[in-house]
């Protein structure tokens, strides 16, 4: 049995709060995901077997696919397709009723698990014809799945993975957001998956951020900009297959957890290894492999007993912001020595400094302080807590899950001693 708390379908469907996620009860939902694409393309007993891991697992969210993949490690036939084939291809008119009733239980019975189904409407990686639709056939698909799929109030939306590297055009995936948008009463969650280009965010029907990236140092900047939820669905897979975005390490994929979540955001996690039988979770899903889920849930046990969800605390300045501090250094930097590189250094260069250097601080108002230090390794740290309050202050280790009061009672200035070891974390609760 998961030591998760799990959300009944009571709670209803989940929706953007300013930056942050509730169900439509009020109840904060803190998204902690994982990737199974072709979760639904599987044979049956390879799919119950990853419904089973799903079950024991920290993961309240899944990204899956609607359509089957095309890809290294996922080169099998799948047993259905969402359409049945005519003469000329695919009949968009008459869709595989087998199909959607096994979508619809797998997602219905991830709800009873208490995770979300971010369902990915369309991707590239195909062999079939589906990533090659005309416009009109992709409306005409669109409004039936949304129709279809919308009474479950696990669902989430996904207009693609990878939008970016698909033939349609801007005004073309604008269309298919108004269209899933007008066709679904209930106002389910939606947004888009980028490979490079990211998506604009501000566009009127997207509810959050979704996007994929190697490096996570900068993404409360994306959350302020757009005054939206951010989920980085993409941040590398934990693994051993040859490819870059499919081998760090359990620490690696932790850490990037971590410093997403003190910046104010939420995280997906994957799993790329190695199998005989190319059963890659990440594609295909069975069992989990790697170190960093067990972290995860550790983390995600921290973040829900938090008073209320985490915002960035650190610097973070805007491009606007960065202009100054170039014509002024030594203001910023309040050392004289800095005034030496007036004029020497470019926007780029000075965010790149400031990022090497930046703090990991997500705040809950003044009731709660995250600091988490990544590879650093310092000796002690200097809270500066409010005054009026008194604080609990624990010493965390995210990779061995471990915490350790180390002071109680404490306002001010307050002097933490540290390990001098990567991957601690100071917590400061208000009593």
């Amino acid at each position: 049995m998961r030591q998760y708390e799990i959300a009944r379908w009571s709670h209803g469907p989940v929706r953007a709060d300013g930056t942050h996620f509730r169900y439509e009860d009020g109840t904060p939902y803190y998204p902690f995901g994982t990737t199974v694409y072709a979760l639904t393309h599987q044979p049956k007993e390879l799919v119950d077997k990853t419904m089973e891991t799903l079950r024991g697992s920290p993961f309240n969210k899944l990204r899956l696919c609607v359509f089957p993949k095309d890809f290294p490690y996922n080169k099998n036939e799948p047993p259905l397709f969402p359409f049945e084939r005519s003469a000329d291809g695919w009949d968009m008119e008459r869709p595989c009723l087998p199909f959607w009733d096994e979508l619809s239980r797998r997602i219905a019975e991830l709800g009873e698990m208490g995770i979300e189904a971010d369902v990915i409407l369309l991707h590239p990686y195909d062999r079939w014809g589906f990533a090659h639709l005309s416009v009109p056939d992709v409306v005409k698909y669109l409004r039936y799945a949304v129709k279809r799929l919308c009474v479950f109030p696990n669902v989430w939306w996904s207009l693609a993975n990878e939008y970016d590297i698909m033939e349609y055009t801007m005004d073309d995936w604008r269309l298919f957001a108004k269209t899933v948008s007008e066709a679904d009463p209930h106002g389910h969650l939606l947004s888009n998956h980028n490979m490079v280009i990211p998506w604009d965010f501000a566009e009127p029907h997207t509810t959050h951020i979704c996007l994929q990236l190697k490096e996570v140092d900068e993404v409360s900047r994306v959350i302020r900009d757009f005054g939206k939820p951010l989920m980085v669905d993409e941040c590398r897979y934990e693994g051993n297959i040859p490819w870059e975005w499919g081998n760090i390490s359990g620490w690696e994929l932790t850490d990037r957890f971590w410093k997403i979540v003190c910046q104010g955001g939420y995280a997906s996690h994957g799993e790329t290894f190695l199998d005989p039988e190319d059963i890659l979770w990440w594609s295909k899903g069975g069992v989990l492999h790697g170190e960093s889920p067990a972290r995860i849930g550790f983390l995600r046990t921290l973040v829900e007993g938090l008073p209320g969800p985490l915002t960035y605390g650190g610097t973070d300045p805007s491009d606007a912001e960065l202009l100054d501090i170039l014509a002024a250094p030594q203001d910023y930097f309040h050392n004289e020595a800095f005034g030496n590189l007036k004029g020497k250094m470019s926007l780029s260069q000075l965010r790149r400094m400031l990022l090497d250097g930046r703090e990991f601080r997500g705040v809950c108002g003044d009731e709660a302080i995250l600091v988490y230090f990544s590879r650093s390794c310092p000796g002690i740290y200097e809270f500066s807590l409010p005054a009026e309050n008194t604080y609990r202050i624990e010493l965390i280790d995210a990779w061995n899950m471990r915490r350790e009061s180390l002071f109680s009672g404490v306002s001010g200035k307050v002097i933490c001693p540290l390990p001098g070891r990567e991957y601690m974390a100071l917590l400061a609760t208000k009593e």
